[in-house]
């Protein structure tokens, strides 16, 4: 259902259409507007929230035209039970919505025609087709965003007209009203009909395939990074982006659904979502070297049929996981994974990828991730706890929350020395069970309790005008910040719009990269440095929080295994309670950490190794495996992935030549 809100406004849309009935029945119009007015306001409400619920409506018979011609047929029945039948009111009020209804069928037919004839064969963002090829604006206006919603909401100047004129005993009400709704019909779809023929019309998919691959012949990508999935998919591909931008050829993203490309990141790499198959195994990819793929899907195979490019999995994420051998893995040239720790999963699981294939990459993603230096002179540790959320399944072992949370908060706080907790659980947190967010809610309110105690405690003074300067900058970042993704930011009247004018503005984008570097560093200003923190929302991103903290507290999931590339302490919650031994045995990523059980009373030896960091015995292991999991710090992530590139592309290179030059062979040989 969404939020409270929306459930309030489900039950009182449902409760609404009886209501109707009744007052007509009594009959009784105040209260007929009264139940009316309520469903109008919630029908529109769960529209524009998108609830769940009305897109199921449809599926019982209930669907949006149906809600209406009840509405209005009731509206019938009120005026016959006022005796109204013979009046000419009643007249008009019959005509009028059957005429109403007659307009949906012209405008419905102009509708799905326009939609359908700008649906164009492919989308791109920051790719130069506007020179190319005309595509023409879309219908001004919104006249096709939620265009059915906005059609049958016209009968309200009727509906309103009508009842007044019940209520008055005066027809001159009502027939105003009528023709407003007749008159406003008309014109919708008069208003659409230029937008079926002429120069508004956009070109036909051969013509657009045609300057796409024009494009591609003097763009000529070389790695393509090549993506199919669902919407709660999209974070796979977008993890992707920054490195896409660093490579040092020239790149090129494929995506598959077009709801993927609705929920892309910004970027500054070129993108072409292409949901056809056909289309796609027949686009000009003549110059593509290397294909990188993020995650294993059926769609794949429309690439991976190419033999002139060669193909790699890199996977979106690195953990323990099975998706992490995936025995389909082996359909590629190439497997690529962080460290040696990768490398050995695929020994272990025996799933016929082959050692030679796999090449160690480190993870590029972790570059913003600052290494420990110990925590400043004069500063209170910090310790982030991130605890992952129940799963789909609710195992209580998915989360330290339900279990633990409460001890580790509570441990945290009493810490003495004192240190700073941050709090930022996961944003799926409560989603699957109650007794999740149950759990988050006391943890929250055990921090937020104690951060108004320290803030009252005189031995914890805050500079107050270093924190308003903060707070004053933060608040002229984040309106500079709203101009700059408000204005261009979102999407253009439809998709073929977006895909005429996605080019994206490389001075805007760099700014609000610069803009996002600046507010994060203002946020942490913002407030004291000993202030107890919970964290939702976005913003401050995770890797923001691993970097002003000095030790973590999570559970098994990949947040442990980035949190390795800094080098800090950590503890992992046991809460499944496997033991010390089996744990360490079945997770690799807690091999150098600081079991707890959910008592948490092991804590105390992972403050012990933030406040003395020379006398902290699992620093060597650390280490070992952060190098085991990811990889040499030397060189670079960034410069291990384009070496990987490029000497693949070579690969590829060498494969083609010797088909060529065989072609050629036997060629010779034939006209000899």
């Amino acid at each position: 259902m969404g939020s409270a809100a929306e459930l309030a406004a489900a039950v009182l849309m449902l409760a609404g259409f009886p209501a109707i009935m009744v007052a007509a029945l009594i009959p009784s119009v105040p209260a007929f507007a009264a139940a009316t007015a309520v469903t109008y306001l919630a029908d529109h409400y769960l529209h524009r929230q998108g609830s769940y619920l009305i897109n199921r409506l449809s599926k019982v018979r209930a669907g949006l035209s149906i809600r209406f011609l009840i509405r209005e047929l009731l509206l019938i029945l009120l005026l016959a039970r006022l005796d109204l039948s013979n009046n000419l009111i009643f007249y008009g009020a019959t005509a009028c919505f059957i005429a109403f209804y007659g307009l949906q069928a012209p405008h419905g037919a102009l509708v799905t025609l326009i939609r359908n004839r700008r649906r164009l064969p492919v989308a791109t963002r920051n790719v130069d087709l506007a020179s190319r090829i005309r595509i023409p604006d879309a219908p001004r206006f919104g006249l096709l965003n939620r265009s059915a919603e906005k059609m049958l909401h016209l009968d309200l100047a009727a509906v309103v007209g009508i009842l007044v004129a019940a209520q008055l005993d005066t027809a001159t009400p009502g027939f105003i009203g009528i023709g407003v709704t007749i008159g406003l019909g008309s014109l919708y779809v008069v208003a659409l009909m230029p937008y079926v023929r002429g120069k508004k019309v956009p070109p036909n998919a051969d013509k657009v395939l045609a300057k796409v691959d024009e494009w591609l012949r003097d763009y000529k990508p070389e790695t393509v990074l090549y993506f199919s999935g669902s919407k709660d998919s999209a974070y796979q591909v977008n993890m992707w982006l920054e490195t896409m931008e660093q490579l040092d050829s020239k790149p090129l993203i494929l995506l598959r659904e077009r709801v993927i490309l609705q929920n892309l990141a910004p970027t500054t790499v070129p993108v072409i979502c292409v949901p056809g198959g056909v289309h796609l195994m027949n686009m000009d990819l003549s110059s593509v070297r290397v294909a990188l793929y993020a995650a294993n899907v059926g769609k794949n195979i429309h690439l991976l049929r190419v033999p002139t490019m060669k193909h790699v999995f890199i996977g979106h994420g690195d953990s323990d996981k099975l998706a992490s051998v995936n025995p389909f893995s082996k359909a590629y040239d190439e497997v690529w994974v962080a460290g040696r720790a990768g490398r050995d999963r695929y020994a272990i699981a025996d799933v016929g990828v082959r050692d030679e294939d796999i090449v160690e990459v480190g993870r590029p993603q972790l570059a913003p991730i600052q290494d420990w230096q110990g925590v400043p002179e004069g500063r209170m540790p910090t310790v982030l706890y991130a605890p992952t959320w129940e799963g789909w399944d609710g195992d209580p072992g998915n989360t330290s929350l339900m279990l633990a949370g409460e001890n580790i908060v509570k441990k945290l706080l009493k810490a003495d020395p004192p240190v700073r907790v941050l709090y930022k659980p996961h944003p799926f947190t409560g989603t699957v069970l109650a007794k999740a967010g149950a759990a988050h809610e006391k943890v929250t309110a055990l921090i937020e309790k104690a951060a108004a105690e320290r803030a009252a405690d005189p031995r914890f003074q805050a500079d107050a005008a270093a924190v308003a300067a903060a707070k004053a900058e933060l608040a002229r970042i984040e309106a500079r910040l709203t101009v700059l993704v408000g204005s261009g930011g979102g999407e253009k009247g439809d998709e073929a719009e977006a895909t005429r004018d996605g080019v994206v503005d490389v001075a805007r984008y760099e700014e609000i990269a610069r803009l996002r570097g600046e507010w994060n560093d203002a946020y942490w200003r913002s407030f004291p440095v000993w202030e107890h923190r919970v964290i939702t929302g976005s913003e401050p991103r995770l890797y923001d929080c691993f970097n002003v903290s000095d030790a973590m507290v999570s559970d098994i999931s990949s947040v442990v295994s980035d949190f390795i590339a800094s080098g800090k302490p950590y503890a992992v919650t046991d809460s499944a309670g496997l033991g010390a031994e089996e744990f360490k045995r079945q997770n690799t990523a807690v091999r150098a950490a600081t079991i707890l059980s959910n008592k948490a009373s092991e804590l105390g030896g992972l403050l012990d190794a933030v406040r003395d960091p020379a006398g902290d015995p699992l620093a060597e292991d650390r280490v070992e495996l952060r190098q085991y999991l990811l990889g040499p710090d030397e060189p670079t992530s960034i410069e291990q992935f384009n070496t990987a590139v490029a000497n693949l592309a070579i690969k590829a290179e060498a494969r083609n030549v010797g088909q060529e030059s065989r072609a050629a062979a036997s060629a010779a040989e034939t006209v000899v």
